[in-house]
């Protein structure tokens, strides 16, 4: 069974992290949206039971007033039956490179004229976990992120470089066209990231790509790789990943 549908180790991950608050969703009108994401898209779940039963299945239905949720199932299946055994079960799928995670209880089976299905109660929290270095979100307007740099080939140039996407690997900048060029390959040290009032990096970055845009742009992209980011850099970027997809999702349900 592949890794990336297993739960991921709850207790663990809590030991090593200072607790699971930066994984976890638990605001009822977020949960319900991520929940509803899943429904809409019809996006696979698996369902893991603690006796070993394990069902790739969809979500059905997505209730908060009932505070019920439904699976598609087919009731003459052996893993069918098997899973309801359990009483509950931990969900796991993904959206985009999110992986998320949330414990479905109180399982029963139920058939209907339209077919059966796998009732459950509505998760009161949901985790997610963020694949190292695959996803990248662009800040709020509003937080105005720079990264204040010395040119790797010109020692005494100083400059403030806007940041335009930020994930757990790495980072993208913006060169203006009136800055002389940067080579790919070149290291950029103690490089200063203010991504907003709360959030400043201290990293060393290696140039990876430099890729042009649109000419009304007047300037190039950097595609900037961490170089051995410390735990607590590591930390503190998941938290501001975690936090900027949050407000972004909260600004789209008003």
């Amino acid at each position: 069974m592949s890794q990336d549908t297993l739960p991921m180790p709850l207790e663990s991950l809590s030991a090593a992290h200072g607790g699971l608050d930066e994984f976890r969703i638990s605001s009822p009108r977020e949960v319900t949206a991520m929940l509803k994401q899943f429904q809409d898209a019809n996006v696979l779940l698996n369902l893991n039971g603690s006796n070993g039963a394990m069902l790739s299945t969809t979500l059905w239905s997505v209730d908060p007033a009932r505070g019920q949720l439904s699976f598609s199932a087919d009731a003459n299946a052996p893993v069918t039956q098997k899973l309801v055994e359990c009483d509950e079960a931990i969900a796991v799928g993904y959206l985009d490179s999110i992986k998320v995670q949330f414990d479905v209880q109180g399982l029963v089976l139920v058939r209907g004229a339209g077919g059966s299905a796998i009732g459950a109660r509505l998760p009161r929290e949901l985790f997610r976990f963020q694949r190292r270095g695959a996803f990248r979100v662009r800040p709020l307007l509003r937080s105005s992120p720079l990264a204040r740099v010395r040119h790797p080939a010109i020692a005494e140039m100083q400059l403030a470089l806007r940041v335009i996407d930020v994930s757990i690997g790495g980072c993208a900048l913006f060169l203006p066209d009136d800055v002389p060029p940067m080579q790919a390959g070149m290291v950029m040290n103690q490089v200063q990231i203010d991504l907003d009032a709360d959030t400043r990096l201290m990293v060393n970055l290696r140039l990876q790509h430099v890729t042009s845009l649109n000419p009304e742009s007047k300037g190039v992209r950097l595609g900037c790789e961490f170089v051995n980011p410390g735990a607590d850099t590591e930390r503190t970027l998941q938290r501001f990943i975690d936090q900027t997809q949050k407000r972004r999702r909260l600004m789209s349900l008003d």
